[in-house]
């Protein structure tokens, strides 16, 4: 033992912890409360140690030790919300051997690792001025694909209902592909347009591409969506953009 350490005597109803550098204040009966080694420590069955100032001392990381002593206190605790804190808290909750903790830790964790996270969020537009907040407030590119298939005034030509899902699958094939590079967006109650691209770089439009076009039959005019024509377009508009984050494609 250090000349500067001695073994802990608590007379006193209320102790000094120094966890890892982190500094507690707390009763001796909320650290009996529960059967764990805190409880052993300051029963007088495990060895604690002071420094010169009466500070107990624990080789612990202190940062979740405010909630050991909360969980102690109150036999329940709220838990982070991430699995990484969860993970550091259950660690310390092993380490004192506090059974209960441990096992509402890792019923958390699997839990949280049960949920699925969208690989990707693509945000609905339901407003001109949600559309102008959206664009303002972000710094990356922006793909907004129109789609209104009521707008239209005429009847579809045959082929048409088979590219406007063209257009849709590759908007969402290309949103998981950048997701994270670039902000994919749709809007459904947007202009009289049936099927249009735009595209954002800094906060501006650079591009727009309309994949709809009024033709003449014999007897009526139709409405003809596109697609194959579309797409090669459609990609190197997102290649250029894609500069505005300083990446290319490979």
């Amino acid at each position: 033992m250090s000349d500067n350490q001695s073994e802990v005597k608590c007379p006193s109803k209320y102790v000094k912890l120094n966890i890892g550098g982190s500094l507690h204040y707390t009763s001796i009966s909320t650290l009996r409360k529960h059967d764990t080694m805190l409880h052993a420590m300051f029963s007088g069955r495990m060895e604690a140690f002071t420094d010169s100032e009466g500070w107990i001392l624990i080789d612990r990381c202190g940062k979740h030790f405010g909630t050991i002593l909360n969980f102690l206190r109150d036999g329940t605790v709220p838990l982070p919300e991430s699995i990484k804190e969860i993970s550091e808290l259950l660690a310390e909750a092993k380490y004192y051997c506090i059974s209960e903790l441990v096992e509402l830790c890792e019923r958390a964790i699997q839990k949280k690792e049960l949920e699925t996270d969208p690989i990707c969020k693509v945000p609905l537009i339901t407003s001109q001025k949600e559309e102008e907040l959206l664009i303002g407030s972000t710094t990356k590119p922006i793909v907004k694909l129109l789609v209104n298939r009521h707008n239209n005034k005429y009847s579809y030509t045959s082929i048409s209902d088979d590219n406007l899902l063209k257009n849709i699958e590759l908007f969402d094939k290309m949103a998981l592909r950048f997701s994270g590079r670039v902000l994919f967006v749709k809007d459904v109650i947007g202009s009289s347009q049936i099927c249009c691209w735009t595209f954002y770089g800094h906060g501006r439009k650079v591009a727009e591409v309309s994949c709809h076009s009024i033709v003449y039959s014999t007897d009526r005019k139709q409405t003809k969506v596109n697609s194959n024509m579309i797409i090669p377009v459609i990609y190197k508009i997102v290649s250029s953009i894609l500069q505005f984050v300083d990446i290319v494609i490979v």
